[in-house]
């Protein structure tokens, strides 16, 4: 899901094809392929009609949502999150990838999308309360973040998604690489003369 676009599902692969050597997480290759160019997208399928929109205001919604629930903490900027496990570790910063399992739903319960596999994507690459949440991880985290309509599609409808809605991620955070690491790796299997298929490149929320 971006900022300021609507979803882009086809990967841009950097620097020609690679095939992961033994013993490399498969993500990283399809983690060089976002850093070509690959964003986070909401690639739910149901028409928008579908939806049920949730009556409250959002800042009416976000209120009762922390007040009835002392474990959700409020960031500066608005955005609300539950940590539903700790992660370890470092965190990542907006240069890197992540790669995660997540589910999006609105205020209603309905689900708009799921990852389907560890999806992995460029933390600076999405919309920015789903940045921020990131950037607050560790590795082997979870999370569940309510993401303000000003820090997600604002007044825009997207997709299932009505305008100005609260979006609620439940994010499991696996791994990070740096995109100079990435890059370095990629480095090496050109080097190396290595050879396969295009990564394949999700579409995700």
């Amino acid at each position: 899901m971006t900022s300021t676009q609507t979803p882009t599902p086809t990967p841009a692969p950097l620097g020609g094809t690679q095939k992961p050597k033994a013993g490399q997480p498969t993500w990283l290759i399809a983690a060089i392929g976002l850093i070509g160019g690959v964003v986070l997208t909401l690639g739910a399928q149901q028409a928008a009609s579908s939806w049920k929109v949730y009556q409250a205001k959002p800042e009416t919604f976000l209120a009762r949502n922390r007040s009835g629930d002392s474990s959700i903490k409020e960031t500066a900027s608005g955005l609300q999150y539950k940590v539903l496990k700790p992660g370890v570790g470092a965190k990542p910063g907006d240069g890197d990838v992540a790669l995660i399992t997540y589910e999006g739903k609105l205020t209603n319960g309905t689900t708009f999308d799921k990852s389907e596999q560890p999806t992995p994507l460029q933390v600076a690459g999405v919309v920015p309360g789903f940045s921020e949440g990131l950037k607050l991880m560790q590795r082997g985290g979870k999370y569940r973040l309510w993401i303000k309509p000003t820090l997600g599609y604002g007044d825009k409808a997207a997709g299932p998604i009505p305008a100005n809605s609260v979006l609620v991620f439940d994010v499991d955070l696996l791994d990070f690489k740096s995109e100079a690491e990435i890059r370095e790796i990629q480095r090496a299997q050109q080097a190396g003369g290595s050879a396969g298929p295009p990564p394949a490149g999700p579409a995700v929320p």
